[in-house]
């Protein structure tokens, strides 16, 4: 056998490996992605979801709460501000995430002032279309937290996969970047002070 026969060979094969084991990445890695792009839009609809209740819920409350108008206003502002804020679904960086949740945190700030005026209002308080609204905003904000863990878990399969060896350097070759996680907000893991 020819002395350059060897390398040859050897050479074919490990560009066999590479190039089967580059497209069984990519494949896979497409997919989970896909999934990644498909939770979000899940974290989108269900936030998307309680932004829709929102003008409902101010309306309402205008109905019977008056005195109450600068704090409807906050709502609407902040309303305003968290639709404004999206991200595409392909580029879901840290960064991107990161300020998402940061607007709909100034929504959700804005919408407990409001909830927390409603206690002056004992008939807006029993008021059957106002509780009917609450209700549906408690279980829109249920349903946000079960997406946002959802992402979280798709994107966490997603990101050990681009890590791993060697799937790191196809990572890079093809481009994979890693995405943001949900995070909890600044402070909240300190219990709430609570005076009576």
């Amino acid at each position: 056998m020819k002395k350059w026969l060897l390398p040859l060979l050897l050479i074919a094969a490990i560009a066999f490996w590479a190039f089967n084991k580059g497209q069984n990445f990519y494949n896979e890695t497409i997919g989970l992605e896909e999934n990644a792009k498909g939770q979000w839009s899940k974290v989108e609809s269900s936030y998307q979801r309680r932004s829709d209740l929102i003008p409902n819920i101010v309306a309402t409350v205008k109905g019977y709460a008056k005195h109450e108008k600068e704090t409807l206003e906050a709502v609407i502002k902040a309303r305003a501000e968290a639709t404004k804020t999206t991200i595409n679904a392909g580029d879901l960086t840290p960064e991107k995430i990161a300020a998402f949740q940061k607007a709909q945190s100034g929504m959700m700030g804005a919408l407990s002032k409001l909830m927390v005026s409603v206690e002056r209002y004992p008939e807006l308080k029993a008021d059957k279309g106002f509780l009917e609204l609450q209700s549906q905003l408690e279980g829109t904000e249920n349903r946000i937290n079960v997406e946002r863990n959802r992402f979280n878990d798709v994107v966490g399969v997603y990101r050990k996969h681009i890590r791993e060896f060697p799937n790191n350097f196809f990572a890079k070759w093809f481009g994979f970047k890693q995405m943001g996680y949900f995070k909890a907000d600044a402070g909240s893991e300190n219990a709430p002070k609570v005076e009576f």
